[in-house]
């Protein structure tokens, strides 16, 4: 039994995807900020004799976005040099990327990471689906509109020549970030939708993958939390396992990704995280993207799903598997088990 398949959890867990307020996070703003000192701090560790970067750490980690823009605009203006600049010229590999994760604003990561998972040959399908599968509405429209702002074309466009198929046809929809905002459930539909869902699936000799599309990128979070029960009632699978076993490849894994940011988008990342860190060798850069961009906004849940789902620490975890400056900041970002 896998925490996917338990559906009564479901109702009462807040959702990152419709929540708002960010206190879920582990970074929050430093009370008494002051943006010469850090400034001042900053410059010492950079145009010192070799780069401190205990002292990158110390300042970049412990303040807010917010605050690190605020860091970013006035070290410029005392230096005449951006900031990102400096930390890319100082600084190298993982280390380096965090940083200038931490030191961008959310909209603008976003964007980048999608711009990345893009770029060059071959697509990136998983770092698109992870991100949009797991972000709002809202969060979807600032990285378009920072997309727009960049490259003077409409991200929904761009992505049309990378993407194909039916998968490409249900990211073209998430990256709309028009899914249905309202709260209320519709009892009726959720039943009627899992109904359609059943007999475009288990039900017929080959799967009709576009009423899943249909389905899962455009009904509201509350609603599909809903339509998920009355699946698991009519079909007595879950509808995670139907999606499994009628589908393959980017589509299923797409699919099966939002069925699992609807039922619960920390845990959802917090599995990306163990696999990111699981077998041969690490890929830091799932790590960057998630610790950096959910620091703000639900961390401390992923580490608690995390601890849930593996019954292992995350901070340990990445005390045995990053190390250096790189894994210093990734903890400090972190924070440990309450």
């Amino acid at each position: 039994m896998s925490v996917w398949d338990d559906l009564d959890l479901l109702l009462d867990s807040p959702s990152s995807l419709t929540v708002t307020s960010n206190t879920r996070g582990t970074v929050k703003d430093k009370a008494d900020f002051k943006v010469e000192e850090d400034v001042s701090a900053l410059r010492t560790a950079i145009e010192g004799l070799g780069t401190t970067e205990k002292t990158l750490i110390e300042v970049l980690s412990q303040r807010s976005n917010a605050q690190r823009q605020l860091i970013a605009r006035a070290y410029e203006k005392a230096t005449g040099r951006t900031l990102v600049a400096d930390l890319e010229g100082d600084t190298h590999g993982d280390f380096e990327d965090l940083l200038v994760a931490l030191i961008t604003p959310p909209a603008v990561y976003d964007c980048h990471e999608v711009i990345k998972a893009m770029k060059g040959p071959g697509t990136t399908e998983s770092t698109l689906t992870e991100i949009f599968a797991s972000r709002s509405n809202g969060q979807i429209k600032a990285l378009s509109d920072v997309y727009l702002e960049e490259t003077g074309r409409l991200l929904t466009h761009d992505l049309k020549s990378e993407v194909s198929g039916d998968y490409g046809e249900a990211l073209l929809i998430l990256a709309e970030g028009k899914r249905d905002d309202s709260t209320n459930v519709d009892n009726a539909k959720a039943k009627a939708d899992a109904k359609a869902l059943y007999e475009a699936g288990e039900k017929k000799w080959g799967t009709d993958e576009m009423k899943f599309v249909d389905i899962l990128c455009h009904r509201s979070i509350p609603q599909l939390r809903q339509t998920l029960i009355e699946y698991k009632n009519l079909s007595k699978k879950t509808l995670q396992e139907s999606i499994e076993s009628e589908m393959s490849g980017d589509l299923e894994k797409l699919l099966v990704a939002v069925v699992k940011c609807v039922k619960n988008v920390p845990a959802y990342l917090a599995e990306r995280l163990f696999k990111s860190m699981k077998g041969a060798g690490t890929t830091e850069s799932i790590l960057t993207r998630i610790i950096a961009s959910r620091s703000e906004i639900d961390l401390s849940d992923i580490r608690t799903e995390y601890k849930k789902l593996f019954g292992l620490s995350l901070f340990e975890q990445l005390e045995s598997e990053v190390s250096g400056s790189y894994g210093d900041t990734l903890k400090q970002l972190c924070g440990k088990d309450n």
